[in-house]
C-alpha cells in the first residue's frame, strides 16, 4: 500500500483525498496534514466561544456556480445538496451582483463542513498542528519534516497551501524547481484582508434589513453579514453573529500589522456604518494574507507536477481562481497526475 500525504485539509486537499479514495479504494493510505487546528482553509467557519450554537464564516460567504460550473461539476453540486451540505440562498444580499444563470448556494452548517464532508468520505488519516518545514527525497520516496514532530516518509506528496509558502520550503524542492516552474510560481499573487466575527447573546437583535451587505466607497469594509441570517437559520433562541470583510486596499494598507492592532479601527467603522449594535459577548479577528488569488498561474492549469518520481505536486486556487469551482478544477488535475504516478507505485520494485 502506497503513502500519499496532502498537505492541507482545505477543499482542495480534501476533495483531492475524497476522489483519490474512490477512484483507488485500498491501494494507497492517504494521510491529511494541516498547521491550523481546524478543517476548511479559507472556507474556515468559527463557533461562539461562549459555547452557544452561533457560527462565524471567516473565509468565504458563499459558493456562487455559474451555468458552466454547475454542468461541469455537477456531480459535485448533486453530492453536496444532496447531504445538506450546500441550500439556495435565499436572504437578501445588498449589492450582490445578478449574473444570469447563476445560483448561489450557503452552508447550513458553515463553509468549513464542505472540506469536513469531504475528508469523512475519504478515510484519511487526519493530522492538525502540523507545520510542514521541508522535503527530502529519499530515493523512491518523500521524507516530509514538520514543526516539533518526527519526520516521516510517503510515496507522494501533494501540496495544497497557498503559493507563497511552497516557495518557503526547505529541503530539496528549491534544487528541483526549474526555473520556469519556480518563475511562474513567483509570479503568482494574493489580497490581504482581515475579517472581524462578533458574537451576540441569544435575543440580541442586529437592527439592520439585510443578511448581507457589500458596503461601497468604503475605505476599511467592504462587506458585513448577519451570519446566521444569511443562511437562513436566525432564531431568538440563538445567539447571532456578525462577520466583516474588509477591502482589498485596506489589507494591502495593513497587512504588516497584526490583527490586535486592526481589529479597533475595523470596529469604529463597523459602528459608523451599523450604529446600535447590540454588545457582543465575544469576537474573533482573523487576518488572511492570502486571501484570493489576484494573479495565477499562467493557464489556471488546476496544478503543477514538481518532480514525477518521487510525485511531488502543487494544487489550489493559485493554479485556477480563488473560489469552490477553482478547488474542485485543481483536485481533479491533480488527481489525474496521482492516478499517473499509481502505475509507478504498483509495478514491482
Amino acid at each position: 500500500m502506497s503513502r500519499v500525504l496532502i498537505v492541507g485539509a482545505g477543499v482542495t486537499g480534501s476533495l483531492c483525498a475524497c476522489l483519490l479514495r474512490r477512484e483507488m479504494q485500498s491501494k494507497v493510505q492517504i494521510v491529511v496534514w494541516d498547521k491550523s487546528r481546524g478543517t476548511g482553509g479559507r472556507m474556515s467557519t468559527s463557533r461562539n466561544p461562549d459555547g452557544t450554537s452561533s457560527l462565524a464564516d471567516l473565509g468565504a460567504q458563499y459558493i456562487s456556480a455559474t451555468q458552466y460550473y454547475a454542468q461541469a461539476h455537477h456531480s459535485i453540486y448533486a453530492e453536496l445538496l444532496a447531504h445538506g451540505i450546500l441550500k439556495p440562498l435565499e436572504a437578501t444580499v445588498e449589492g450582490l451582483r445578478d449574473v444570469d444563470g447563476t445560483k448561489n448556494y450557503v452552508t447550513p452548517a458553515g463553509m468549513s463542513s464542505i472540506a469536513k464532508h469531504f475528508l469523512k468520505e475519504s478515510g484519511a488519516q487526519l493530522h492538525f498542528d502540523h507545520h510542514v518545514t521541508s522535503l527530502f527525497r529519499r530515493g523512491a520516496s518523500w521524507e516530509v519534516h514538520r514543526k516539533g514532530g518526527e519526520p516521516e516518509k510517503f510515496d507522494a506528496v501533494v501540496l495544497t497551501m497557498p503559493v507563497p509558502q511552497i516557495l518557503q520550503l526547505q529541503g530539496d524542492l528549491s534544487d528541483l524547481l526549474a526555473a520556469d516552474q519556480r518563475g511562474q510560481l513567483e509570479a503568482v499573487s494574493y489580497s490581504s484582508r482581515y475579517a472581524l466575527a462578533l458574537f451576540f447573546p441569544p435575543a440580541a437583535t442586529v437592527p439592520v434589513p439585510w443578511a448581507a451587505w457589500y458596503v461601497p466607497g468604503n475605505p476599511c469594509i467592504r462587506y458585513v453579514a448577519v451570519d446566521d441570517r444569511k443562511r437562513g437559520q436566525e432564531s431568538p433562541d440563538c445567539g447571532s453573529s456578525l462577520v466583516v470583510h474588509t477591502s482589498v486596499p485596506f489589507g494591502l494598507q495593513h497587512q504588516e500589522l497584526d490583527k490586535e492592532e486592526v481589529q479597533p479601527i475595523i470596529l469604529e467603522e463597523l459602528h459608523k456604518l451599523v450604529p446600535g449594535l447590540p454588545q457582543p459577548t465575544s469576537t474573533k479577528c482573523q487576518k488572511w494574507r492570502y486571501s484570493q488569488v489576484l494573479t495565477a498561474v499562467p493557464g489556471c492549469p488546476g496544478h503543477m507536477t514538481l518532480l514525477a518520481e518521487p510525485l511531488l505536486v502543487c494544487g489550489g486556487d493559485g493554479f485556477t481562481h480563488s473560489n469552490l469551482d477553482g478547488c474542485v478544477e485543481s483536485a481533479l488535475r491533480v488527481l489525474g497526475a496521482l492516478k499517473e504516478a499509481s502505475v509507478q507505485w504498483e509495478a514491482p520494485r
